[in-house]
């Protein structure tokens, strides 16, 4: 179900377009906040984090940079509204497998010296999970998503468009790496886009990253990425 509210200025979004928004996720049964990209908003559901960047994120739309249910339900919405967008389980973060409700030995965490208790997030074999019960050896692992079968509800503010080619690249390289903004630097000359980062991408990750860009971004026709280290602090005289 959708509902739109506010100004009207109609220019419908659609897959492949770059749109800067902000949003709020909630679970629709008690209201309770899970992600939001409002720092007040945060703070005052107790979901503040000190590593969470803040504010207006651009995103591609049709990329899956959104979940799967909240990407595809925003094609054809228009700049400039909001909108409240609830979405059943399947098309948010899935139904709730007992599959995913594993017993883990106790031996693969002593070999790590991890002392499994409930409540703990893990990693078993590069997947996340939850310890959910410790008992005779043998521990209770569930891998299923925190809000499996949980109906949800985001409320979206679809800010604009972005035309800007430098602006494009950095959200692809903030979203894809998980840096700051002010940690990606980003040139761009006829057809040449100069990207310079903190630390340096793997050869096979570069390349995927300059296909998406030039998939996404038509008008970089050549990518370059550089690596720059950010200053150490110098150690201060103490006197």
């Amino acid at each position: 179900m959708t509902r739109a509210r506010g100004q009207t200025i109609k220019m419908a979004i659609k897959n492949g377009d770059f749109i800067e928004i902000e949003y709020t996720g909630s679970i629709k049964d008690d209201g309770s906040v899970f992600d939001t990209t409002d720092k007040k908003t945060a703070e005052e559901n107790g979901i503040f984090s000190q590593k969470t960047q803040y504010g207006p994120i651009v995103v591609v739309l049709g990329e899956s940079h959104l979940i799967k249910g909240l990407d595809k339900e925003l094609d054809g919405k228009e700049i400039g509204k909001e909108y409240e967008i609830s979405l059943p389980p399947e098309k948010a973060f899935g139904k709730r497998d007992a599959k995913l409700l594993q017993l883990i030995p106790a031996k693969r965490f002593s070999k790590e010296s991890i002392r499994p208790m409930p409540g703990m997030q893990v990693n078993v074999d590069g997947m996340l999970g939850i310890v959910r019960n410790v008992s005779g050896g043998r521990t209770i692992v569930d891998f299923n998503h925190p809000l499996a079968s949980k109906e949800v509800t985001y409320a979206v503010k679809l800010k604009r468009i972005v035309d800007d080619v430098i602006e494009k690249i950095s959200a692809l390289l903030i979203i894809k790496l998980s840096l700051r903004k002010d940690m990606v630097t980003v040139g761009f000359a006829e057809g040449k886009a100069t990207i310079t980062l903190p630390v340096k991408l793997p050869d096979e990750f570069a390349k995927l990253e300059t296909e998406e860009i030039k998939r996404l971004v038509p008008e970089a026709k050549e990518v370059c990425f550089l690596e720059k280290k950010p200053e150490k602090m110098k150690d201060k005289d103490v006197k």
